[in-house]
């Protein structure tokens, strides 16, 4: 096969690759179905957590919608190059970063992706741990992490014809359980609740704009690799419609669990979300229920955002297979010691953990996003895309020091640090683009 013809053969289920997708599986119905069971992450209890004694009730939901719809408007940006071309987010970053820089933007999407897998495996072996000592008195937390991460694994080796069934089928069991569980939490504490967090003044300045991020942090590393996803769905989404398809499959479940957390922990002091339904929930039948849904609800979470990404950079640094690949992201996993992200009284690991990925992902973001409309005016070259000694070889340092640039700036302003990045990042990636000479061939390519 010549250096420039990338291989567009129809590929069989389980067997992905980085050339362009030509048979898209996912319809508008199907795809936000899928976004909506993968958007169950058990962070944002958490994240719901970090924010109690800074809002009140009206700014956190406030916060979480703000979020969501940011969310959804950058997918679509950053997601216009893989839904047209077909192509994935390690081939996107090529045109910007260089076949060889693109280890970069590939390392900063697969670690947090490889850490919140760890997380949230611990967490759904906690919900089956807990299950198991109830009903049978078997505790053993170590084992249902070992068992629980081994059948995610061979669910991922299935591909994305096994991702989309599962998060479809998901979906409908994943809504009516936040439900429930949204109105246990409103019947326990409802007292508690409306003396604490309706009558608090809370903040609309920095505190405010920082739970904003929070949220959306959680969704920064699917932002950045979006195209691993959009070039699955088929064409004819407008970028209005594709906007509103991201914002109201991520909304429900984001405002469900961020202040079912936030409440909870208001009213108990818990932040673990295993505990926090054993607390909230007295009907024996009905936690177990919960607790079932809070382990389902990583798999749906894990197999779609957090095994892609750093699955598909395995593939292209290394030139592995799809199914080696996920194996070795799932064995990876054990070794993040999710235990340490969040205590029982404390959600301040996770935060500072979305803070800082998220100072390194809103740049690359920026330089995507510039590169694309500004640089590319929407229109890639294939072929120089996928050709090894073509323009696009080595690296292109005007992204590297943007992206520097960019998380500097955003790690002085932590607390918003996915924003604080953009313009800085954004502003320079241009810059250097048009007026420094060792970019030229990466612009003219």
């Amino acid at each position: 096969m010549p250096s420039g013809d990338p291989d567009t053969s129809v590929k069989a289920p389980g067997d992905e690759s980085l050339a362009p997708q030509e048979t898209r599986i996912m319809g508008r119905t199907s795809y936000l179905l899928a976004w909506f069971g993968g958007c169950v992450s058990i962070g944002t209890f958490t994240m719901g957590s970090s924010v109690v004694g800074t809002l009140n009730l009206l700014q956190a939901t406030l916060a979480i919608a703000i979020g969501c719809f940011v969310i959804g408007a950058a997918l679509t940006l950053n997601g216009a190059a893989g839904y047209k071309y077909g192509i994935p987010f390690m081939v996107q970053a090529r045109s910007a970063f260089g076949f060889s820089g693109t280890r970069l933007p590939g390392l900063v999407r697969a670690v947090p992706a490889i850490v919140w897998y760890g997380f949230q495996s611990w967490i759904g072996a906690g919900a089956l741990n807990m299950v198991s000592t109830t009903l049978f008195g078997f505790d053993n937390l170590v084992f249902y992490f070992i068992t629980f991460q081994f059948l995610q694994i061979g669910l991922s080796v299935m591909g994305f014809q096994g991702i989309k069934w599962l998060e479809n089928v998901g979906s409908a069991f994943i809504l009516a359980s936040l439900v429930y569980m949204f109105y246990s939490t409103v019947q326990r504490y409802g007292a508690v609740l409306s003396a604490n967090l309706l009558d608090m003044e809370g903040s609309w300045g920095l505190p405010f704009w920082g739970a904003t991020m929070l949220f959306l942090g959680i969704y920064s590393t699917m932002i950045l690799n979006v195209s691993d996803y959009v070039r699955e769905h088929k064409h004819g989404t407008g970028p209005g419609l594709l906007t509103t398809l991201y914002s109201m499959s991520i909304l429900p479940c984001t405002l469900f669990m961020g202040l079912i957390g936030f409440m909870v922990s208001e009213a108990t002091g818990i932040a673990d979300p295993i505990q926090v339904f054993a607390n909230a929930v007295d009907n024996t039948p009905l936690l177990m229920t919960t607790l079932m849904f809070i382990a389902f609800a990583q798999v749906t979470t894990n197999v779609l955002n957090n095994v892609v990404p750093p699955t598909y950079v395995l593939m292209d640094v290394f030139k592995l297979s799809f199914r080696p690949a996920t194996v070795i992201v799932g064995l990876l996993a054990f070794a993040t010691f999710p235990w340490e992200l969040v205590k029982d009284g404390s959600a301040a690991g996770l935060q500072l953990f979305v803070q800082t990925y998220s100072a390194f992902l809103g740049p690359i973001f920026a330089i995507l996003v510039v590169d694309y409309y500004l640089i590319r005016g929407r229109t890639l070259d294939l072929g120089k895309l996928y050709d090894t000694q073509g323009p696009y070889q080595g690296v292109n340092y005007a992204a590297l020091i943007a992206t520097a640039i960019g998380a500097v700036v955003a790690l002085s302003f932590s607390a918003v640090s996915w924003y604080a990045s953009l313009v800085p990042a954004g502003l320079t990636y241009y810059l250097l683009m048009q007026h420094w000479a060792p970019c030229q061939r990466f612009r003219n390519g």
